[in-house]
């Protein structure tokens, strides 16, 4: 983990949100100042209700969709950790505001990251940018030909990026994000299976399978995604340079549901099985070799990550879910 951080000031945008969160939590710790930008659509005050009265934080509502809203946000600010997205979920309900979200947002945040010269920029991107696996395992060389709507958006977000690194010299840097879980994740039936699975066995349902349960997964815990930002954040080898930020491990989706009910001692629910979701990739088998050789390394092991997640769904919940 970085202890020395170079930079005084950071604003991390969706930083109410799941990763966006931990990120303020991090860079707070690190004696940082930070501007929280959110529009509190999906991301929540109670994720950074801890450090509310933290003089070094600063709580901005604004929609990063609103350039004239939010480009005063930016000044004095020496990095920008662009956190802010449009969910997956989200994209087949309403194309369009997937669109303006992840690639105008995205658009909109690079231009005023330049108009008040910040420093660095790293942004958040998916594997879903890649589409169906041409080889396995993924590298960042692997073609990018996105089959949803969010993929294409997403991918468009980074082009904009290295455009605008091009054109102007910004230093960005890229990280594809890979199931990301962890307390603070979204339960709800939008969110993350790995809190989704926990939510629902908390409340004596059993996990619901779409498909046959063998797709495979490359959970990554959230603290290993925060590691990663502030990695490539302070390594000028990251300049230029998008990595897959994925925890290497293969974990099938009857292998997290087992997991889950074991740990919540459950054996009495029955997984259930439904229809295979449209678009759904079967094998996510990623390579992080890049990464690591900047010195990454990806400490959380998944069972311990599941029962930190665990741990705080039970705490949300009182060891029940609503």
């Amino acid at each position: 983990m970085v202890d020395h951080f170079p930079f005084k000031s950071a604003l991390v945008t969706g930083g109410g949100g799941f990763i966006g969160s931990h990120l303020v939590e991090r860079l707070l710790k690190l004696n940082v100042k930070v501007t929280c930008l959110d529009n509190f659509s999906g991301g929540k005050m109670e994720n950074i209700s801890t450090y509310i009265d933290n003089p070094l934080l600063t709580v901005a509502k604004a929609d990063i969709t609103d350039y004239d809203g939010i480009v005063d946000l930016f000044k004095g600010i020496e990095i920008v950790f662009h956190q802010a997205v449009s969910k997956n979920s989200v994209c087949l309900i309403n194309p369009r505001l997937d669109l303006r979200t992840n690639a105008e947002g995205t658009f909109n945040v690079l231009e005023a990251s330049r108009t008040h010269g910040v420093k660095k920029i790293v942004h958040a991107s998916t594997g879903s940018v890649y589409g169906e696996p041409r080889y396995v395992p993924e590298d960042e060389l692997h073609p990018t030909e996105p089959v949803s709507f969010y993929g294409t958006s997403k991918l468009a977000a980074e082009k904009y990026g290295m455009v605008f690194r091009q054109l102007y010299g910004m230093d960005v840097s890229v990280l594809r994000y890979f199931h990301v879980y962890g307390p603070r994740q979204e339960d709800n039936d939008y969110g993350g299976v790995v809190s989704i699975f926990i939510r629902r066995a908390l409340n004596g349902l059993p996990p619901i399978i779409f498909g046959d349960g063998s797709q495979i997964r490359s959970f990554t815990y959230v603290a290993d995604v925060v590691k990663a930002n502030l990695l490539v954040a302070c390594s000028p080898a990251a300049s230029g340079e998008i990595y897959n930020c994925a925890s290497g491990l293969k974990i099938p989706i009857r292998r997290l549901a087992d997991i889950v009910l074991e740990q919540l001692g459950r054996s009495d629910l029955r997984i259930q099985y439904s229809g295979w979701k449209p678009g759904d990739i079967k094998n996510f088998d990623i390579s992080n070799d890049k990464i690591k050789n900047i010195g990454m390394s990806f400490d959380w092991d998944f069972e311990q990550g599941v029962a930190a997640t665990v741990q705080w769904l039970r705490g949300k919940y009182g060891g029940q879910a609503g």
